[in-house]
Formats: structure tokens, C-alpha cells, sequence
């Protein structure tokens, strides 16, 4: 339940607003619209500009409130992003949604936060006016720091794919694979379709061992959804089409 609602001007405003007790940020309100128990003040970020994306040399810079709909519209989204984001939500949830609440909110059967864990996507986290700190993608699902996402990045001098199963088109995947591969041969593979967070399943020099880290990382991976030995033989092919269909 919204006990107030505040609508801050500038970035500033908003950090000070989100330092007191029970105040949380309003993106595109899609999380708050299924209700919340306790009653919570929220920020609205939508006049603060956070909503740009653009490049800054190798990297594609994602403004915490930009919607999934405007970075998959977006030509300087990397195709298999794109396709993940498909997958995330339907169109008029995307119309809403922002990158940042996405995932805040995101658990492992998240295509989109598959996709960024591949590509080892950086977010720049504000908690004061002063205090500005990065964090990698990984860590970020795992611990959830205090403080505000004000932007993404992701490489854009990498070569990625994204493929996936589910049980119908209308579904998230109950296994997805990314990978991100750079110039250098490095290749990250990441998992998603189970759990509370998709699972890095290889950050490695090269590719060799793909498949294996892939079976490996869902060895006990079973709910009502599939079971470990399905998702450890399906996420091994997928991890071996995805080093197949690089772009």
C-alpha cells in the first residue's frame, strides 16, 4: 500500500527521500502494481532524466528508468539482448517497465538478467549525494546493496547469442543460456529458467569446456517446472548452440 508518493525534481531530492525509513523508488510501477503489505512512501523517478541510453566507446550506457520497450527499440541493443527481452515480459508491461526495476526485481527464470549476467554488465549505484559506487551484475543479484541504480552498461565489443526452452511461447524459459565472447577469447555462459538468481556457469579464457560447466551448473536444479538431469542435458546443448550462433 502507498502511504505517500513523492515526486522529486532532481537526483539529489531523491537520494534524501529514499535515506528515510519505508521509502522506495517508483519506476514504472509495474512491482507495486501487484500491492504491497505494509504501508510504503514512494519516490518517482520519472523526472530525474535516467531514461537516456547511449554509447560511450566500447560500452552502451542504460539509464535506470529507461523501459525494456525502449532499449529492445533501441538499434544499438545487441540482438540477442533483444531477444531475452522479448522473453521477459509482454508488450505493455515493457511499455512500463524500467531496466533498473527489472532487476531489482528479477529471480533466476529472468531472460533479460541471464542475458546482462553473460555479458557482465556494470551498474553505477548512488546512495548519496557524494557516495557513487559500481558493481558487476553478479554481485548485484546476489547481495541487492542499499542504494539506487541509476544506470547500466554493457560491452558493445563483444559477440553474444541467446537461446532457450520453455513449455509454451507465452512462458518464461525453464532453461536459457547466454554467452558473451570477447575480442581477447574470454567467454562467460550464464544460466537461467530456475532459482533466485539466473547462475554464471563459466567465466573462462576460452570456450573449451562450455558444455561441461553448463550440465555442471544444473546438477541439482530440479522443481515443479523440470528436472536436473532435463535441464543439465538441455542447457548443454543450448550453451553449445549459443557458441554456434555468436554475433
Amino acid at each position: 500500500m502507498i502511504s505517500t508518493y513523492h515526486r522529486p525534481k532532481n537526483l539529489d531530492e531523491a537520494l534524501t527521500l529514499l535515506s528515510q525509513p519505508n521509502t522506495v523508488p517508483l519506476g514504472g510501477g509495474t512491482l507495486l502494481s501487484h500491492g504491497t503489505v505494509d504501508p510504503a512512501a514512494v519516490v518517482d523517478l520519472q523526472a530525474l532524466g535516467l531514461d537516456a541510453l547511449r554509447v560511450n566507446g566500447n560500452e552502451l550506457q542504460i539509464g535506470a528508468t529507461a523501459t525494456l520497450q525502449s532499449l529492445l527499440e533501441s538499434g544499438m541493443c545487441p540482438e540477442p539482448l533483444k531477444k531475452a527481452i522479448k522473453l521477459e515480459a509482454p508488450l505493455n508491461v515493457r511499455n512500463t517497465a524500467t531496466v533498473a526495476g527489472t532487476v531489482v526485481a528479477s529471480d533466476g527464470r529472468s531472460p533479460f538478467v541471464t542475458m546482462l549476467l553473460a555479458m557482465d554488465a556494470k551498474l553505477e549505484i548512488r546512495t548519496s549525494k557524494s557516495d557513487s559506487r559500481a558493481s558487476n551484475i553478479g554481485e548485484y543479484i546476489l547481495t541487492l546493496p542499499r542504494g539506487l541504480v541509476t544506470s547500466i552498461a554493457i560491452p558493445l565489443n563483444t559477440k553474444t547469442a541467446f537461446e532457450f526452452v520453455s513449455k509454451t511461447p507465452a512462458d518464461k524459459p525453464v532453461v536459457c543460456a547466454a554467452v558473451a565472447q570477447w575480442n581477447s577469447g574470454r567467454t562467460r555462459l550464464s544460466l537461467g529458467g530456475y532459482g533466485k538468481t539466473p547462475l554464471l556457469a563459466m567465466d573462462g579464457t576460452e570456450a573449451d569446456g562450455i558444455q561441461e560447466a553448463a550440465a555442471n551448473a544444473y546438477h541439482e536444479a530440479h522443481d515443479e517446472w523440470a528436472s536436473s538431469e532435463y535441464r543439465m542435458d538441455v542447457a548443454a546443448t543450448l550453451a553449445n548452440r549459443c557458441l554456434g550462433s555468436l554475433v
